[in-house]
């Protein structure tokens, strides 16, 4: 279970933010702001030596985050792409 307090993954979250500068990079989405949301491209719960890299995290606004969780398998590999891109 995450710890959404515990300073390593509130340094992770910060990196992935500031590396998206804070935009959703959902292709065709504008949103940006403070109530970004970063979602790990592959499972917190299935990839636990990816948890805090910061490659395996994208920011996403609150809309296509709800879009993506469930559905990560089918955007990894755009997503991948998208964080390889910078």
């Amino acid at each position: 279970m995450r710890n959404f307090k515990d300073p390593i993954y509130q340094d992770w979250r910060k990196q992935v933010l500031k590396r998206d500068k804070r935009k959703c990079q959902m292709p065709g989405c504008k949103r940006g702001g403070k109530r970004m949301q970063v979602h790990h491209i592959r499972k917190w719960s299935t990839a636990a030596y990816l948890r805090y890299e910061v490659y395996n995290g994208i920011t996403l606004c609150w809309d296509c985050h709800n879009e993506v969780n469930g559905k990560e398998i089918y955007f990894e590999k755009l997503f991948m792409e998208i964080v390889d891109s910078k």
